[in-house]
């Protein structure tokens, strides 16, 4: 078998597409309303975790607030489990789940 060759007379390389990781969908770290922490509190968890702006972890925190929730964070499975174990640290509630 010859390898494919460009236009200019050189060698083309042919690029794989891992078709696995390009379908595998991501995930996302979702924090829960509770009735325990004060909203003042989920942001400041969101501001020193995650290291948002005051603005973007007040904008989540009234998401959470508003809405029952917000996703926080986006990445793979085990960055997202990360992401939930150290919520549940600062006595959040949190899951992870496909993006």
């Amino acid at each position: 078998m010859s390898e494919p060759s460009s236009p200019n007379g050189g060698t083309a390389t042919v690029e794989q597409v891992d078709e696995a990781s390009d379908l595998a969908p991501g995930y996302v770290t979702i924090v829960w309303d509770d009735p325990v922490n004060l909203m003042s509190y989920v942001s400041y968890v969101f501001v020193t975790y995650f290291r948002y702006t005051c603005d973007k972890a007040d904008e989540l925190m009234l998401k959470v607030h508003n809405e029952g929730k917000a996703v926080v964070s986006h990445g793979s499975r085990e960055e997202m489990e990360r992401d939930v174990a150290a919520m549940h640290g600062y006595g959040l509630w949190a899951t992870v789940d496909r993006s």
